[in-house]
């Protein structure tokens, strides 16, 4: 095959309309444009409209190179009224073009060349029968054409412009492409190759931000047993939550919107509001029951009463169980007794019952002697935590509990936050704070404290309550969480607009029916990336 010119010298006075000094400044403004856009569709959109309207062509093609072949990513003919790919939201369904020279926008690939068609119908160089077949199908008539390679800074091609049919704005007839098109399409090609470089580069470095949250995220909730999906969960509703705040349009929060770079920082915030979990121990993490540290320590009260049970039989001098002594089977049915209420004791519930409190305290005083050693029924530990009122941790226990949020805001002060992220750790930090000025860790108030962490610890609340698994209480309906909350709000902790928003909303309901077709379809959001 010989070679095709790198360009076409034909001089038309049609295409583009207007002087190249003109066309020079609209460059200049393009360039600017696309070096400023962040959005990569947005952006393949601009830089095809923008070379047909410097150009005048009709129509034109944007391929992005990859996996060895010309990708279709944004399709536009003037004539049809056909628009696909970029912003339009229609993806192109065509097959990616092989790097075989016979076609044109392949040979401008391999090659790295511009080439210029005054008519593709007179062309003998490349293989037209693809728009050929276009032409009889839509009733086109394809005539001048100008490809040009996409290169990069470094030189490399990632994409190709295809230009189709230049249009004589003074006549409407359709003529090839002037010669200074090409110079001017080449600088511009070259423009928004190194724009769309930009733009991946960026998105690629936030994906791997994100997925390095996540991870960290998925790493927190696989510490414990029962909240495993706590962080995952709080993350999802944080970001629902936003959306719906941000499209309220009555009552309190009508005002309140939330740019894209906003509910950005929003959803980093939710998968990071409890980094800080990842120091806290499991044990208190994964607390089942009241005796539990590392194993529960029921076993070891069990052990001590068969061992008061020998005692006292030795004491009788009853090797065996004395069924005409009265007095030993007696304490021995007390010792059963006790062990009883420290097992019912053992259990966490809401709101422990006051007598069987009362009860472990009485038995912790009782002792027995070892060796002539008078030793406790049970330890002031066992009896501290046998005598939790709700619940499975000691006040000590909650203690370390809270201080994930302060080794939250540690961690996050290391990670340089900048721009509109910057009050990332400030909304993570604060999902335990109350309006009341009553939270944890810094007491803040309703004045320090932003919409975004009002609605974060919404969320979180929501999930704490919602969440079926947990060890010390029973699940609650609908119904009981929306009672809940609405009496926290009622004591001025959480925002009580906020909540009434969700509430009034189908959040709820939605929210829990996406996890559950996350749940039966084996899907997980750690591995899916919001766009």
């Amino acid at each position: 095959m010989s070679q095709p010119p790198t360009t076409d010298r034909q001089e038309s006075t049609g295409s583009g309309g207007g002087d190249f000094q003109a066309r020079m400044n609209r460059l200049i403004e393009i360039s600017i444009a696309l070096s400023a856009e962040r959005k990569l569709d947005v952006l393949l959109e601009r830089i095809l409209t923008s070379t047909r309207e410097i150009t005048g062509a009709d129509a034109g093609t944007l391929y992005r190179l990859q996996d060895g072949r010309l990708h279709f990513e944004v399709i536009q003919n003037a004539t049809l009224g056909i628009a696909t790919g970029g912003t339009t939201g229609e993806k192109t369904r065509l097959e990616p073009v092989k790097l075989d020279k016979a076609n044109v926008c392949a040979y401008a690939a391999i090659l790295g060349r511009t080439v210029a068609i005054a008519d593709v119908y007179e062309s003998r160089e490349f293989d037209f029968s693809g728009p050929r077949h276009y032409d009889r199908v839509t009733g086109y008539r394809s005539r001048s054409m100008l490809v040009v390679p996409m290169k990069n800074h470094a030189g490399t091609v990632t994409g190709v412009l295809q230009l189709l049919n230049a249009v004589d704005p003074a006549t409407g007839a359709v003529v090839p492409f002037r010669t200074d098109d090409t110079a001017i399409i080449e600088a511009l090609a070259s423009q928004a190759a190194v724009a769309i470089d930009n733009v991946t580069l960026i998105q690629e470095t936030k994906d791997l931000f994100e997925a390095v949250i996540r991870v960290m995220a998925a790493a927190v909730d696989a510490k414990s047993h029962y909240t495993g999906n706590h962080i995952q969960r709080v993350a999802i509703l944080n970001s629902m939550l936003a959306q719906v705040v941000h499209d309220t349009a009555e009552g309190p929060l009508a005002e309140v919107r939330f740019s894209e770079p906003e509910m950005e920082a929003i959803r980093i915030a939710g998968w990071l509001h409890d980094i800080g979990k990842i120091t806290t121990p499991v044990w208190i993490m994964d607390k089942a029951t009241k005796l539990e540290t590392l194993m529960d320590r029921l076993e070891l009260v069990e052990l001590r009463f068969r061992l008061i049970r020998e005692l006292l039989r030795r004491q009788a001098g009853a090797p065996l169980e004395p069924a005409g002594n009265i007095e030993l089977a007696a304490r021995l049915a007390e010792l059963d007794g006790a062990l009883e209420a420290v097992r019912s004791a053992n259990v966490p519930a809401e709101n422990a019952d006051p007598a069987l409190l009362a009860r472990v305290q009485a038995i912790s005083r009782r002792t027995y002697l070892d060796d002539g050693v008078e030793r406790p029924y049970l330890t002031p530990d066992e009896t501290e935590n046998l005598t939790i009122r709700r619940g499975t941790l000691t006040e000590d226990q909650r203690r370390i509990m809270q201080t994930h949020v302060e080794w939250t805001n540690r961690l996050l002060s290391h990670i340089p936050f900048k721009g509109h992220l910057a009050d990332v750790p400030v909304f993570a930090g604060q999902h335990h704070e109350r309006l009341n000025g009553r939270g944890y860790p810094d007491g803040a108030g309703r004045d320090r404290i932003p919409i975004q962490s009002r609605i974060l610890a919404i969320a979180d609340f929501y999930e704490a309550l919602s969440a079926k698994d947990r060890p010390y209480r029973r699940p609650m309906s609908k119904e009981e969480i929306i009672a809940i909350m609405r009496e926290s709000a009622a004591r001025d902790e959480i925002d009580g607009d906020v909540l009434e928003v969700m509430i009034r909303s189908d959040l709820i309901d939605a929210f829990e029916a996406l996890f559950e077709d996350l749940r039966q379809e084996g899907l997980s959001a750690y591995t899916t990336p919001p766009r």
